[in-house]
């Protein structure tokens, strides 16, 4: 048979009223949902776009801004 949960049964048995365990309300902590599954796969989405940026900026030595042009030939047209 289960004990009584009562505190005076406790009180008379020689227990404390108040329980033995943690004080504070106890919450059940919430399940993981299909939300967090995605969550999850854009962050690994994130996280292999920003390695697939690095190695393409690894062929150009990290340098973004443009080399020097080479001016355009302007093109002369001659009226007869």
């Amino acid at each position: 048979m289960s004990r009584a949960r009562s505190g005076a049964s406790r009180a008379a048995s020689g227990g404390s009223s108040r329980s033995a365990g943690r004080p504070g309300v106890f919450v059940q902590s919430p399940k993981s949902d299909v939300f967090d599954a995605m969550l999850g796969v854009a962050l690994g989405a994130m996280v292999l776009g920003c390695l697939l940026l690095v190695l393409i900026l690894n062929r150009y030595g990290f340098k973004t801004k443009p080399t020097t042009l080479v001016p355009a030939v302007a093109v002369t047209t001659r009226v007869a």
